[in-house]
């Protein structure tokens, strides 16, 4: 599987996300800054990190939605490329409009770093065929504008339409309905907050989150 992860200033997982593909896959991912115009060719994977792209000014994730690459995601996405925004990369997601809503700063106000309890709400899509639906799974949380809201109507398609990935076992950040993560209409863009690449080796304390990527690298490849 050829993967790429997407590089804006201020990225600082995206070495994390880099290792978890090739540990996973067996293969490097493309490291893709954020000014180039255009994609690896033939990549069935692109990660967008997390991390405090451009400093998180204006909003998380405004300004890296308008770097030239987010163009060629927007594309690639389109024509049904695999997309994966974990933290800082789902905050980017929502900011170009490949996912709907917004995430707010945290109900409490505070930066929420730790591991989480999620249940997977939806276990048929490309990004979570590797975990059983309502299991509840334990992956990290580290964020400060986590809250995920979205008005009443798209909460509710979201809901109808099985595009809750990932729901939050507890409350967290105030997130609308505990939502952790989502997908698109096409089920090939998941935006979510908790960092699966942090959970991929004994040594961070359980593996959980391998199961995603291990769950890609079966029904993408």
């Amino acid at each position: 599987m050829k993967t790429a992860v997407i590089v804006f200033p201020g990225s600082n997982c995206d070495r994390d996300l880099a290792v978890a593909l090739e540990s996973v896959t067996g293969r490097a991912p493309a490291m893709v800054w954020h000014a180039e115009t255009a994609l690896p060719d033939g990549v069935d994977l692109i990660g967008i990190p997390g991390g405090f792209s451009y400093g998180d000014y204006l909003r998380s994730g405004a300004m890296a939605a308008r770097s030239a690459i987010m163009r060629e995601v927007s594309n690639a996405a389109g024509r049904g490329v695999p997309v994966l925004g974990i933290c800082n990369g789902f905050q980017v997601l929502t900011e170009t409009g490949l996912l709907p809503g917004a995430l707010m700063r945290n109900a409490a106000l505070n930066f929420v770093s730790r591991p989480v309890a999620l249940t997977v709400e939806n276990s048929q899509s490309l990004f979570t065929s590797g975990y059983q639906s309502g299991e509840t799974v334990h992956i990290p949380v580290a964020h400060h504008d986590g809250n995920y809201q979205a008005d009443p109507e798209t909460l509710d398609r979201l809901e109808q339409s099985s595009r809750v990935a990932f729901r939050y076992a507890e409350p967290v950040n105030g997130s609308a309905r505990n939502i952790a993560g989502i997908l698109n209409d096409a089920g090939n863009v998941l935006g979510m907050m908790p960092h699966p690449e942090r959970a991929i080796e004994a040594a961070h304390g359980n593996t959980d989150g391998r199961r995603l990527f291990e769950g890609l690298l079966e029904t993408v490849a």
